[in-house]
């Protein structure tokens, strides 16, 4: 999920790259194959069942006789969900298109070809979650000791709380 969300972030904030100087075909052509190498439209497949989740109470308000139908309507809506996939693909290409070299795409490429960076793309995604869940978890025990220590000096100041 980080790396989905770090190629979002890139696709975003290179958007307004993109804009100033279109990327060369070659490039694209490049940050394709890189897009490829890194499964992009597998993670971007994956991301369909949760929207569809997310969306079934709202659209069935939880009435059982339509969420029956809803779930009967998968194949469709995949179907439905086809252009947005294709369009985020090239987003994506695009977007490292837009903010490297044609040689560092393809340098890009050729680490994730490694068994090491296969291996990246592989744990990357429970890394990310290990990684959130620390930061959950000290960003919690810094905020409690930080109102701890800030309710104390307030309280040396004078204030009652």
């Amino acid at each position: 999920m980080l790396r989905l969300f770090c190629v979002m972030a890139v696709i975003f904030l290179g958007a307004s790259g993109a804009q100033a100087q279109a990327p060369t075909p070659e490039a694209m052509s490049a940050a394709r194959t890189l897009v490829n190498t890194m499964k992009l439209a597998d993670q971007y497949r994956a991301l369909l069942p949760s929207i569809l989740l997310r969306l079934k109470p709202v659209v069935t308000q939880d009435r059982p006789e339509i969420e029956r139908d809803y779930d009967a309507m998968a194949t469709m809506i995949t179907e439905a969900y086809t252009p947005f996939y294709n369009e985020m693909l090239d987003a994506a290409a695009s977007a490292y298109a837009s903010n490297f070299t044609v040689d560092e795409i393809r340098q890009i490429d050729a680490f994730y070809r490694l068994p090491v960076g296969q291996k990246l793309l592989e744990k990357s995604p429970a890394i990310a979650q290990q990684a959130a869940q620390v930061g959950q978890e000290v960003g919690q025990k810094a905020a409690e000791a930080l109102r701890l220590r800030l309710t104390d000096a307030l309280r040396q100041k004078g204030h009652k709380l």
